[in-house]
């Protein structure tokens, strides 16, 4: 349920996406991050609902500024924006497979088209052109083993440019979903 302050407007952050990144954002465009930025990207990761009043009293500043720093984090896109943490296995999804890809062919035209195809797949979660033995690092979600099994042979063997799979199994989250560690800001 979302927070609704006194005007029973819904104040903060959470719903409201951020605005695109500049094609050539980066964080050094975002210029330096003060300890005000940095308790922002805190506070907002822990708790994304904040209302801007929230944020501003738990930070040490008021409103309006606190208001402008949000705004130029999002613009330069250091927040890119706001999600809910779902528990997968309550919505019936009970498999976490890590699959490594291998591509049959390694050139810019065949990686690319490989790219594009696993962004529009919802089972894979997060994909990562990875270094060493294999091409992709997939996280599939699935909700049993058959619905993988089929999911791996249905689909993602008949990818553009896929040679072969290699699939490992969570057997329990032992950290998931975490904070990004801010701690090398502050130094």
């Amino acid at each position: 349920m979302l927070k609704r302050s006194e005007s029973g407007k819904t104040p903060g952050y959470a719903g409201r996406p951020a605005p695109p990144p500049e094609p050539e954002s980066s964080p050094a465009q975002a210029g330096p991050l003060d300890r005000f930025d940095i308790a922002i990207l805190r506070e907002l990761q822990a708790d994304a609902r904040l209302s801007n009043a929230e944020l501003a009293a738990r930070i040490g500043l008021s409103a309006a500024p606190t208001w402008r720093r949000v705004r130029r984090l999002e613009a330069s896109g250091v927040i890119t924006g706001y999600r809910v943490e779902i528990d997968r296995r309550r919505i019936g999804l009970g498999v976490l497979a890590f699959v490594r890809m291998d591509a049959d062919r390694h050139n810019a035209a065949a990686t690319h088209e490989l790219e594009r195809v696993i962004r529009e797949l919802p089972e894979v979660v997060a994909c990562h052109y990875i270094s060493g033995s294999g091409t992709f690092e997939l996280q599939v979600l699935a909700t049993d083993l058959d619905a993988f099994s089929r999911f791996a042979r249905e689909v993602l063997l008949k990818l553009p440019h896929v040679k072969d799979l290699h699939t490992s199994f969570s057997l329990g989250e032992v950290k998931a979903g975490g904070a990004w560690p801010l701690g090398h800001l502050e130094r």
